[in-house]
């Protein structure tokens, strides 16, 4: 097997994840590259974030993913659930809370740099996710792929699992 095919999982795969798993998306927009002040102290505090995240699995984080895109940087999570990841995002102790006072302050009057997030609470029932001939990947790399059979066809096996 050559070094481009290492990890690939042969066949139709979907996820296994329980009622309730959230898929939370944070990221943060460069709008003045010359304005690196405001901007590289938000571009850094997210490893500082994921770091805390892998250290404790107690706290309901699965697993995370980065992506950039130009001046568009995103992070695409996994949480057991959305009271898990609000738990985290309130807490006082930890990288976010610190991290989001200080990025409120900075940005007052400022638009050097901009954020966003989304959460969804998914449901294996009315989720629809296929993997053809690809490594661990997306929500199936933060809880757990099976193969798609002729029976679970519809590729939402994790109705099966969450019964």
């Amino acid at each position: 097997m050559s070094d481009q095919h290492k990890g690939i999982i042969d066949g139709r795969q979907t996820a296994a994840f329980p009622p309730g798993t959230v898929v939370f998306l944070v990221g943060m927009r460069i709008n003045s590259f010359r304005s690196i002040r405001n901007w590289w102290p938000v571009f850094t505090a997210m490893p500082r974030m994921l770091r805390e995240l892998y250290q404790h699995p107690d706290s309901g984080f699965l697993g995370a993913r980065s992506w950039t895109s130009w001046r568009l940087f995103m992070v695409q999570q996994y949480w057991t659930s959305m009271d898990d990841l609000m738990a985290y995002a309130r807490s006082t102790d930890q990288e976010h809370f610190p991290a989001w006072k200080a990025f409120n302050t900075r940005t007052r009057g400022n638009t050097a740099t901009g954020i966003w997030h989304e959460a969804y609470v998914v449901d294996p029932g009315t989720s629809h996710v296929v993997y053809v001939n690809m490594p661990d990947f997306g929500i199936a790399s933060a809880t757990s792929r099976v193969a798609v059979t002729p029976r679970k066809d519809q590729s939402t096996p994790a109705q099966d699992v969450a019964r």
